[in-house]
Protein backbone atom coordinates (compact mmCIF):
# COMPACT_ATOMS: atom_id res chain seq x y z
CA UNK A 1 0.00 0.00 0.00
CA UNK A 2 1.28 3.20 -0.86
CA UNK A 3 1.66 5.87 1.73
CA UNK A 4 -1.43 8.60 2.61
CA UNK A 5 -1.12 11.92 1.43
CA UNK A 6 1.31 13.74 3.84
CA UNK A 7 -1.20 17.00 3.78
CA UNK A 8 -3.98 14.87 4.71
CA UNK A 9 -2.36 12.79 7.55
CA UNK A 10 -0.44 16.08 8.71
CA UNK A 11 -4.08 17.82 8.99
CA UNK A 12 -5.25 14.54 11.04
CA UNK A 13 -2.43 14.31 13.28
CA UNK A 14 -2.02 17.79 13.72
CA UNK A 15 -5.49 18.28 14.79
CA UNK A 16 -5.88 15.68 17.17
CA UNK A 17 -1.78 16.30 18.30
CA UNK A 18 -2.97 19.90 18.83
CA UNK A 19 -5.83 18.26 21.46
CA UNK A 20 -3.01 16.68 23.11
CA UNK A 21 -0.76 19.40 23.23
CA UNK A 22 -3.87 21.45 24.97
CA UNK A 23 -3.97 18.61 27.72
CA UNK A 24 -0.36 18.79 28.15
CA UNK A 25 -0.45 22.79 28.40
CA UNK A 26 -3.33 22.65 30.86
CA UNK A 27 -1.67 20.20 32.88
CA UNK A 28 1.34 22.27 33.29
CA UNK A 29 -0.05 24.96 34.25
CA UNK A 30 -2.23 23.19 37.15
CA UNK A 31 0.56 21.24 38.23
CA UNK A 32 2.80 24.57 38.52
CA UNK A 33 -0.02 25.88 40.68
CA UNK A 34 -0.46 22.74 42.90
CA UNK A 35 1.40 21.98 46.04
CA UNK A 36 3.45 19.26 43.50
CA UNK A 37 5.25 22.70 42.02
CA UNK A 38 8.52 22.42 43.85
CA UNK A 39 8.38 18.47 42.53
CA UNK A 40 8.10 19.59 38.95
CA UNK A 41 10.51 22.43 38.60
CA UNK A 42 13.45 20.49 40.23
CA UNK A 43 12.50 17.45 37.32
CA UNK A 44 12.79 19.78 34.80
CA UNK A 45 16.32 21.07 36.22
CA UNK A 46 17.47 18.02 36.98
CA UNK A 47 20.92 17.61 35.09
CA UNK A 48 21.16 14.47 33.00
CA UNK A 49 24.29 14.56 31.62
CA UNK A 50 26.01 17.76 30.13
CA UNK A 51 23.09 19.28 29.87
CA UNK A 52 19.42 19.52 32.11
CA UNK A 53 15.89 17.94 31.42
CA UNK A 54 14.35 21.06 30.37
CA UNK A 55 17.29 21.36 27.71
CA UNK A 56 17.17 17.76 26.50
CA UNK A 57 14.24 18.63 25.83
CA UNK A 58 14.29 22.38 24.14
CA UNK A 59 17.65 21.59 22.41
CA UNK A 60 17.34 17.49 21.80
CA UNK A 61 13.62 16.29 21.55
CA UNK A 62 13.09 19.58 19.74
CA UNK A 63 15.77 19.03 16.90
CA UNK A 64 13.08 16.31 15.72
CA UNK A 65 10.57 18.41 15.49
CA UNK A 66 12.41 20.88 13.58
CA UNK A 67 13.60 17.83 11.10
CA UNK A 68 10.18 17.51 10.86
CA UNK A 69 9.18 21.02 10.39
CA UNK A 70 12.00 21.22 7.62
CA UNK A 71 10.80 18.10 5.78
CA UNK A 72 7.06 19.92 5.42
CA UNK A 73 8.74 22.88 4.53
CA UNK A 74 11.54 20.70 1.86
CA UNK A 75 8.45 18.94 0.52
CA UNK A 76 5.69 21.61 0.30
CA UNK A 77 8.53 23.85 -1.77
CA UNK A 78 9.17 21.02 -4.16
CA UNK A 79 5.90 18.87 -4.40
CA UNK A 80 3.55 20.14 -2.62
CA UNK A 81 1.19 23.55 -2.45
CA UNK A 82 4.06 26.12 -2.16
CA UNK A 83 5.64 24.76 -5.49
CA UNK A 84 5.36 27.51 -7.91
CA UNK A 85 5.21 31.37 -7.16
CA UNK A 86 1.48 31.30 -7.35
CA UNK A 87 1.00 28.88 -4.51
CA UNK A 88 3.55 31.22 -2.73
CA UNK A 89 2.41 34.36 -2.99
CA UNK A 90 -0.61 34.05 -0.61
CA UNK A 91 0.87 32.70 2.51
CA UNK A 92 4.25 34.34 1.57
CA UNK A 93 2.73 37.80 2.25
CA UNK A 94 0.37 36.45 4.81
CA UNK A 95 3.42 34.76 6.77
CA UNK A 96 5.73 37.66 6.45
CA UNK A 97 3.09 40.26 7.43
CA UNK A 98 1.72 38.00 10.33
CA UNK A 99 6.03 38.10 11.59
CA UNK A 100 6.49 41.76 10.87
CA UNK A 101 3.28 43.37 12.63
CA UNK A 102 3.36 41.49 15.68
CA UNK A 103 6.90 42.28 16.02
CA UNK A 104 6.21 46.25 16.00
CA UNK A 105 3.35 46.06 18.40
CA UNK A 106 6.11 44.45 20.52
CA UNK A 107 8.62 46.70 20.21
CA UNK A 108 6.25 49.73 20.54
CA UNK A 109 4.76 48.59 23.83
CA UNK A 110 8.11 46.89 25.27
CA UNK A 111 11.14 47.90 23.41
CA UNK A 112 11.52 50.91 25.21
CA UNK A 113 13.52 48.55 27.91
CA UNK A 114 16.77 47.96 26.00
CA UNK A 115 16.74 44.25 27.93
CA UNK A 116 13.42 43.41 26.75
CA UNK A 117 13.70 44.45 23.03
CA UNK A 118 15.33 40.97 22.81
CA UNK A 119 11.95 39.30 22.46
CA UNK A 120 10.93 41.35 19.64
CA UNK A 121 10.57 37.66 17.78
CA UNK A 122 7.80 36.12 20.44
CA UNK A 123 4.69 37.00 18.85
CA UNK A 124 5.97 36.30 15.25
CA UNK A 125 5.20 32.52 15.24
CA UNK A 126 2.16 30.44 14.26
CA UNK A 127 1.40 27.47 16.29
CA UNK A 128 0.06 25.17 13.60
CA UNK A 129 -0.91 22.03 16.29
CA UNK A 130 -2.52 24.37 18.19
CA UNK A 131 -4.32 26.25 15.63
CA UNK A 132 -4.96 23.20 13.67
CA UNK A 133 -6.70 21.47 16.99
CA UNK A 134 -8.76 24.47 17.60
CA UNK A 135 -10.61 24.25 13.60
CA UNK A 136 -10.74 20.41 14.45
CA UNK A 137 -13.06 21.04 17.22
CA UNK A 138 -15.55 22.92 14.66
CA UNK A 139 -15.55 20.17 12.04
CA UNK A 140 -17.15 20.71 8.48
CA UNK A 141 -18.07 24.09 9.59
CA UNK A 142 -14.56 25.20 8.44
CA UNK A 143 -13.87 24.98 4.63
CA UNK A 144 -10.89 22.43 3.60
CA UNK A 145 -9.10 26.03 1.88
CA UNK A 146 -8.49 27.89 4.94
CA UNK A 147 -7.44 24.11 6.81
CA UNK A 148 -5.19 24.32 3.90
CA UNK A 149 -4.32 28.19 4.19
CA UNK A 150 -3.43 28.23 7.82
CA UNK A 151 -1.22 25.00 7.30
CA UNK A 152 0.73 26.84 4.51
CA UNK A 153 1.28 30.20 6.35
CA UNK A 154 2.48 27.95 9.09
CA UNK A 155 4.71 26.43 7.05
CA UNK A 156 6.25 29.86 5.83
CA UNK A 157 5.75 31.33 9.34
CA UNK A 158 7.98 28.63 10.33
CA UNK A 159 10.85 29.51 7.50
CA UNK A 160 10.94 32.68 8.71
CA UNK A 161 11.18 31.52 12.59
CA UNK A 162 14.10 29.02 11.71
CA UNK A 163 15.93 32.12 10.19
CA UNK A 164 15.46 34.47 13.29
CA UNK A 165 16.82 31.73 15.49
CA UNK A 166 19.40 31.33 13.30
CA UNK A 167 19.97 34.92 12.76
CA UNK A 168 19.19 36.87 15.72
CA UNK A 169 19.63 34.20 18.70
CA UNK A 170 23.24 33.04 18.03
CA UNK A 171 25.95 34.46 20.29
CA UNK A 172 29.51 33.86 20.06
CA UNK A 173 30.24 31.29 17.41
CA UNK A 174 33.23 28.30 17.68
CA UNK A 175 35.28 28.48 14.23
CA UNK A 176 36.30 24.57 14.19
CA UNK A 177 32.79 23.44 15.76
CA UNK A 178 30.99 25.00 12.72
CA UNK A 179 33.90 23.73 10.16
CA UNK A 180 32.76 20.91 11.65
CA UNK A 181 29.37 21.64 10.74
CA UNK A 182 30.15 22.71 7.37
CA UNK A 183 31.92 19.64 6.44
CA UNK A 184 29.56 17.09 7.51
CA UNK A 185 26.95 19.07 5.61
CA UNK A 186 29.41 18.44 2.31
CA UNK A 187 28.71 14.78 3.00
CA UNK A 188 25.25 14.93 3.46
CA UNK A 189 24.73 16.87 -0.21
CA UNK A 190 27.59 14.60 -1.99
CA UNK A 191 25.20 11.61 -0.46
CA UNK A 192 22.21 13.20 -2.13
CA UNK A 193 24.01 14.48 -5.39
CA UNK A 194 25.21 10.27 -5.98
CA UNK A 195 21.48 9.44 -5.46
CA UNK A 196 22.03 7.56 -1.94
CA UNK A 197 18.46 7.35 -0.65
CA UNK A 198 19.21 4.87 2.60
CA UNK A 199 18.01 7.23 4.96
CA UNK A 200 20.50 5.66 7.98
CA UNK A 201 23.40 7.89 6.48
CA UNK A 202 22.00 10.77 6.37
CA UNK A 203 20.47 10.47 10.23
CA UNK A 204 23.46 9.29 11.61
CA UNK A 205 25.22 12.69 9.76
CA UNK A 206 22.62 14.22 10.95
CA UNK A 207 23.65 13.17 14.77
CA UNK A 208 26.57 14.06 13.98
CA UNK A 209 25.33 17.53 12.66
CA UNK A 210 23.27 18.25 15.68
CA UNK A 211 26.38 17.65 18.03
CA UNK A 212 28.83 20.56 15.29
CA UNK A 213 25.83 22.90 15.89
CA UNK A 214 25.32 22.77 19.83
CA UNK A 215 29.13 23.13 20.27
CA UNK A 216 29.47 26.19 17.95
CA UNK A 217 27.09 28.56 19.37
CA UNK A 218 23.96 28.33 16.99
CA UNK A 219 21.21 26.71 18.27
CA UNK A 220 21.49 22.85 17.96
CA UNK A 221 17.29 22.49 16.70
CA UNK A 222 19.07 23.97 13.61
CA UNK A 223 20.16 20.92 13.15
CA UNK A 224 17.04 19.05 12.19
CA UNK A 225 16.06 21.72 9.77
CA UNK A 226 19.45 21.81 7.72
CA UNK A 227 19.41 17.73 7.77
CA UNK A 228 15.67 17.71 6.39
CA UNK A 229 17.26 19.91 3.46
CA UNK A 230 19.19 17.26 2.37
CA UNK A 231 16.79 14.56 2.60
CA UNK A 232 16.23 12.97 -0.79
CA UNK A 233 13.20 13.37 -2.33
CA UNK A 234 10.63 11.52 -5.38
CA UNK A 235 7.94 13.93 -6.85
CA UNK A 236 4.83 12.25 -7.32
CA UNK A 237 2.66 15.22 -8.66
CA UNK A 238 -1.25 14.99 -8.31
CA UNK A 239 -1.07 11.30 -6.40
CA UNK A 240 0.25 10.24 -2.95
CA UNK A 241 3.12 10.48 -1.30
CA UNK A 242 5.81 8.81 -3.55
CA UNK A 243 6.51 4.94 -1.45
CA UNK A 244 10.21 4.84 -2.54
CA UNK A 245 10.86 8.55 -1.41
CA UNK A 246 13.21 8.62 1.70
CA UNK A 247 11.81 12.32 2.69
CA UNK A 248 7.97 11.19 2.33
CA UNK A 249 8.78 7.12 4.33
CA UNK A 250 11.00 9.98 6.98
CA UNK A 251 8.21 12.32 7.57
CA UNK A 252 5.23 10.17 7.72
CA UNK A 253 7.70 8.04 10.29
CA UNK A 254 7.98 11.03 12.35
CA UNK A 255 4.78 12.79 12.21
CA UNK A 256 2.94 10.79 15.21
CA UNK A 257 6.10 10.37 17.38
CA UNK A 258 6.14 14.60 17.03
CA UNK A 259 2.53 15.47 16.86
CA UNK A 260 1.45 12.87 20.49
CA UNK A 261 4.88 12.64 21.83
CA UNK A 262 7.66 15.28 21.62
CA UNK A 263 5.66 18.63 21.07
CA UNK A 264 3.10 17.79 23.75
CA UNK A 265 6.45 17.21 25.88
CA UNK A 266 7.79 19.74 25.52
CA UNK A 267 4.75 21.84 26.12
CA UNK A 268 4.13 20.05 29.23
CA UNK A 269 7.56 21.00 30.25
CA UNK A 270 7.44 24.88 29.38
CA UNK A 271 3.99 25.95 29.92
CA UNK A 272 4.38 25.57 33.78
CA UNK A 273 4.33 29.04 35.12
CA UNK A 274 3.31 29.83 38.93
CA UNK A 275 0.10 32.22 38.65
CA UNK A 276 0.54 33.17 42.73
CA UNK A 277 0.14 36.90 42.94
CA UNK A 278 -0.60 37.45 39.05
CA UNK A 279 -3.30 39.82 38.78
CA UNK A 280 -4.64 42.53 35.91
CA UNK A 281 -1.80 44.65 36.53
CA UNK A 282 0.79 42.25 36.18
CA UNK A 283 -0.83 41.07 32.49
CA UNK A 284 -0.67 44.81 31.71
CA UNK A 285 2.87 45.13 32.28
CA UNK A 286 5.01 45.80 29.06
CA UNK A 287 6.55 42.68 28.58
CA UNK A 288 3.25 40.40 28.98
CA UNK A 289 1.32 43.16 27.17
CA UNK A 290 3.71 43.47 24.18
CA UNK A 291 3.38 39.46 23.47
CA UNK A 292 -0.02 38.75 24.36
CA UNK A 293 -1.11 42.31 21.84
CA UNK A 294 1.83 41.25 19.28
CA UNK A 295 -0.45 37.59 18.87
CA UNK A 296 -4.04 38.76 19.29
CA UNK A 297 -4.24 42.61 17.67
CA UNK A 298 -0.90 42.07 15.15
CA UNK A 299 -1.84 38.58 13.64
CA UNK A 300 -5.45 39.10 13.15
CA UNK A 301 -5.14 42.40 11.49
CA UNK A 302 -1.84 41.18 9.06
CA UNK A 303 -3.10 37.84 8.28
CA UNK A 304 -6.32 39.38 6.95
CA UNK A 305 -4.99 42.85 5.50
CA UNK A 306 -2.93 40.49 3.28
CA UNK A 307 -5.81 38.51 2.30
CA UNK A 308 -7.67 41.62 1.25
CA UNK A 309 -5.09 43.37 -0.13
CA UNK A 310 -4.25 39.97 -2.57
CA UNK A 311 -7.80 39.61 -3.16
CA UNK A 312 -8.06 43.20 -3.55
CA UNK A 313 -5.08 44.22 -6.32
CA UNK A 314 -5.36 40.19 -8.15
CA UNK A 315 -1.59 39.14 -6.91
CA UNK A 316 -2.85 35.39 -5.93
CA UNK A 317 -6.04 33.72 -5.62
CA UNK A 318 -7.48 33.65 -1.82
CA UNK A 319 -8.85 30.51 -0.18
CA UNK A 320 -11.88 29.17 -2.53
CA UNK A 321 -15.30 28.70 -0.86
CA UNK A 322 -14.29 30.80 2.21
CA UNK A 323 -16.30 33.73 3.38
CA UNK A 324 -14.93 36.75 4.64
CA UNK A 325 -15.97 36.40 7.89
CA UNK A 326 -14.39 32.57 7.64
CA UNK A 327 -11.09 34.32 7.00
CA UNK A 328 -11.30 36.34 9.62
CA UNK A 329 -11.96 33.52 12.01
CA UNK A 330 -8.57 32.17 10.48
CA UNK A 331 -6.67 34.78 10.71
CA UNK A 332 -7.56 34.83 14.43
CA UNK A 333 -6.30 31.54 15.27
CA UNK A 334 -2.91 32.27 13.19
CA UNK A 335 -2.29 34.36 16.77
CA UNK A 336 -1.62 30.56 18.29
CA UNK A 337 1.87 31.52 18.86
CA UNK A 338 2.21 28.18 21.83
CA UNK A 339 5.04 26.03 20.71
CA UNK A 340 7.32 27.86 18.28
CA UNK A 341 6.91 31.22 20.71
CA UNK A 342 7.50 29.87 24.40
CA UNK A 343 10.58 28.08 22.51
CA UNK A 344 12.07 31.73 20.91
CA UNK A 345 10.88 33.16 24.90
CA UNK A 346 13.46 30.76 25.91
CA UNK A 347 16.81 32.05 23.41
CA UNK A 348 15.43 35.68 23.96
CA UNK A 349 15.43 35.96 27.84
CA UNK A 350 18.13 34.05 30.57
CA UNK A 351 16.04 35.90 33.80
CA UNK A 352 13.41 33.26 34.75
CA UNK A 353 11.19 36.39 36.06
CA UNK A 354 11.43 37.47 32.37
CA UNK A 355 10.71 34.07 30.79
CA UNK A 356 7.40 33.73 33.14
CA UNK A 357 6.22 37.05 32.33
CA UNK A 358 6.44 35.92 28.75
CA UNK A 359 4.80 32.73 29.59
CA UNK A 360 1.84 34.88 30.89
CA UNK A 361 1.75 36.84 27.62
CA UNK A 362 1.69 34.18 25.47
CA UNK A 363 -0.93 31.89 26.93
CA UNK A 364 -3.11 35.07 27.48
CA UNK A 365 -2.62 35.75 23.23
CA UNK A 366 -2.94 32.65 22.66
CA UNK A 367 -6.03 32.14 24.56
CA UNK A 368 -7.70 35.22 23.33
CA UNK A 369 -6.71 34.27 20.04
CA UNK A 370 -8.13 30.53 20.36
CA UNK A 371 -11.51 31.55 21.94
CA UNK A 372 -12.30 34.36 19.44
CA UNK A 373 -11.14 32.44 16.65
CA UNK A 374 -13.13 29.45 17.58
CA UNK A 375 -16.37 31.73 18.10
CA UNK A 376 -16.30 33.68 15.01
CA UNK A 377 -16.04 30.06 12.86
CA UNK A 378 -18.40 28.67 14.90
CA UNK A 379 -21.30 31.44 13.82
CA UNK A 380 -19.49 32.45 10.75
CA UNK A 381 -21.72 31.41 7.63
CA UNK A 382 -20.15 30.36 4.36
CA UNK A 383 -23.32 32.32 2.78
CA UNK A 384 -21.83 35.34 3.46
CA UNK A 385 -19.81 37.39 0.89
CA UNK A 386 -16.79 35.25 -0.52
CA UNK A 387 -13.07 36.38 -0.63
CA UNK A 388 -13.11 35.71 -4.25
CA UNK A 389 -16.74 36.53 -5.03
Amino acid sequence: MRPRSAIRAFLQSGASGGIVLIVAALAALGIANSPLAAVYFAALQQHVGPLSVLHWINDGLMALFFLLVGLEIKRELVDGHLATWSDRALPTVAALSGMVLPALIYLAIAGSTPRLARGWAIPSATDIAFAIGVMALLGRRVPASLKLFLTTVAIVDDMGAVAVIAVAYTNAVSGPALLAAVLILGVMFVLNRLGIVRLWPYLLLGLLLWVAIWSSGIHATIAGVLTASLIPIRRSPGAPDARNSPLHRLEHALQSWVAYGIVPIFGFANAGVSMAGLGLGSLLAPLPLGVAAGLFVGKQVSVLGAVWAVARFGLARPPGGASWPQVYGTALLCGIGFTMSLFIAGLAFADPKLVDEVKVGILAGSLLSAVSGYVVLRFAGSRSRQVNA
